[in-house]
């Protein structure tokens, strides 16, 4: 389980916390193909520009995307890095469930001698 020893549970529970709300998804999507800022961000959505701050805080705990200020604006990034560990995780998942479902295969569907 190398995989999962490498950062603390707390660290693995913010990053999924994270991406665990659609809103939240979708900044991640905004800030990947352009460099908003929350001002930018806020107007997207139906919601007070504190409640889009909220979400934004709360990428940025799980270090999922980085602010940096211009001017009097924040500009938003995502941390490739941070999402990339969030794939490596589901596919190491994937994997453990994939090699199951093949024990199962192999316990239901014996192969004929």
């Amino acid at each position: 389980m190398v995989v999962l020893r490498r950062e603390s549970e707390e660290s693995l529970n913010q990053l999924f916390r994270a991406l665990a709300d659609g809103t939240r998804r979708d900044i991640l999507a905004r800030s990947l193909t352009e460099t908003p800022s929350v001002s930018d961000l806020a107007a997207c959505y139906e919601m007070s520009f504190a409640a889009v701050q909220k979400h934004v805080a709360v990428l940025e705990r799980a270090g999922l995307i980085q602010k940096r200020p211009n001017g009097r604006e924040q500009l938003v990034s995502t941390n490739l890095a941070r999402l990339r560990r969030a794939g490596e995780l589901l596919d190491h998942f994937e994997s453990i469930w994939r090699q199951r479902m093949a024990q199962l295969d192999e316990v239901l569907l014996p192969k004929e001698q």
